[in-house]
């Protein structure tokens, strides 16, 4: 859809931006808190010390009810971190905070926020970027919609919407509208 470019449009306005696929990939490194239950959890997908996400990828392929118990691992883990994002960012006395967030309907994460920005794009375009990305294959973006709520629902769920079909430019015009609007509140 475009999330993590919108999501640099924000950090570049100097506002914080929490990025949930950062905090995942740090939780699966070595050291990660993540590691240790995840590799009880799906044996073999562990290798030196972190969790290998193509093996976890195959494993999940063929396990469909995995996922449920690897959000239960990750999702409070992920939580924590964004909770510590947060504080900090009060302490420092951040107008506002992005919290990037995947899932955010589909998770209950709507309930934590004060205002929900959706970032679209037609389902051409999504499908085009999703399957340019390293490992992705039909399968997996297939996997992956499975579990999203439909872009429409999001739509008319969010307070703002950012459609990244239009380009970068009207993309950063959005933000650009949506930063302002949320400061003279």
């Amino acid at each position: 859809m475009g999330k993590s470019e919108t999501a640099k449009m924000f950090a570049a306005l100097g506002i914080p931006v929490y990025d949930s696929d950062a905090a995942v990939h740090s939780l699966y490194a070595a050291c990660g808190a993540a590691v240790e239950p995840i590799g009880k959890a799906f044996p073999g997908v562990v290798t030196e010390g972190r969790v290998d996400r193509a093996a976890l990828s195959a494993a999940l392929a063929k396990d469909p009810e995995g996922f449920a118990r690897l959000e239960k691992i990750v999702h409070p883990l992920v939580a924590e971190k964004q909770r510590q994002f947060v504080a900090e960012a009060v302490a420092a006395k951040a107008e506002m905070v992005v919290l990037d967030i995947p899932l955010l309907f589909e998770t209950g994460g709507d309930r934590r926020v004060d205002k929900v920005v959706v970032v679209s794009a037609p389902a051409e375009q999504q499908r085009a970027r999703a399957l340019a990305r390293p490992g992705m294959t039909k399968e997996k973006f297939a996997q992956i919609l499975a579990r999203q709520m439909p872009d429409a629902e999001k739509r008319l769920l969010a307070d703002y919407v950012v459609d990244t079909g239009q380009g970068l430019e009207h993309a950063r015009g959005e933000v650009l509208k949506i930063v302002a609007s949320l400061r003279q509140k």
